[in-house]
């Protein structure tokens, strides 16, 4: 699978200590199939729920003990025995793949951070057991890492997930920028929309820098990964600003330049 097909995983980081690459693999493949499952292919719903039905009866078995058939969760259970991995978080980012087959549209904010809880925490978590860091405040601010994350490639991504038929943007937000949802569909560049991202921006970066206590206070490599995710997401931030907000003509992306932006600032922290 493409690491880069899944953007949570740090799969392919040069700081992720050897030892832990098979074991970042193996949740990496059951999290990018799973998400596959839901979004990819022609499937039809009831399909995709089955299949997805499927892979938690997998997870079960794990739980219960038994090394199921399928090598994707043969792999998965050796893993999970050696490290000792909750299986919470894994049923959590199924249940929000499941929501992803039936959902596209967020009333407010809270539901959206509760679809954030499901589809981008579990993978915090589960990275902090792999490094047997799972303190209380280690998950909340890993929590918050994470769900900013979420937020930054939704606003990143608006033009691409309208094309698939979904708003992340809460409506609540939109309807009180006065932004229908057919204006959205024309790619606004107006003074409303700007208002709109310049307070989902202010809103991610506020949660984003919560949670960066969490990058100073772990050590080695797992610190400076965080570190660097944190910069990263903050750097795409800025690239929003700078395109005015116009993500629907130019999404916002890190080149070059903008790495050593990154890695500089991450030495800084």
């Amino acid at each position: 699978m493409p690491v880069e097909h899944y953007e949570n995983f740090p799969v392919a980081s040069f700081l992720l200590p050897r030892r832990l690459v098979p074991a970042v693999e193996a949740i990496y493949a059951f999290a990018r199939s799973a998400d596959d499952i839901a979004d990819e292919g022609d499937a039809s719903a009831p399909e995709r729920l089955a299949e997805l039905d499927r892979y938690g009866r997998e997870l079960d078995a794990i739980a219960a003990g038994a090394t199921p058939g399928d090598p994707l969760f043969a792999r998965l259970a050796g893993v999970v025995r050696a490290y000792r991995l909750p299986l919470g978080p894994m049923h959590d980012l199924l249940s929000a793949f499941r929501q992803d087959v039936a959902t596209s549209r967020y009333p407010d904010y809270a539901t959206l951070l509760d679809y954030c809880r499901r589809s981008a925490n579990p993978v915090g978590r589960l990275m902090l057991a792999l490094y047997g860091a799972t303190e209380e405040r280690n998950l909340r601010d890993a929590d918050a890492i994470c769900t900013a994350l979420q937020l930054i490639n939704f606003w990143q991504d608006v033009a691409i997930d309208l094309a698939k038929g979904r708003i992340y943007l809460p409506l609540e937000d939109l309807a009180r920028h006065g932004i229908g949802e057919d204006e959205l569909a024309a790619g606004p560049a107006t003074p409303a929309w700007r208002a709109l991202m310049r307070f989902e921006v202010e809103r991610a970066r506020a949660l984003m820098l919560s949670g960066t206590p969490l990058a100073l206070r772990l050590p080695g490599r797992i610190g400076w990964e965080l570190r660097l995710m944190v910069q990263g997401g903050l750097r795409i931030l800025e690239a929003i600003e700078r395109a005015e907000y116009d993500v629907f003509r130019r999404r916002p992306t890190l080149a070059a330049a903008d790495w050593l932006v990154v890695g500089w600032r991450a030495l800084r922290m």
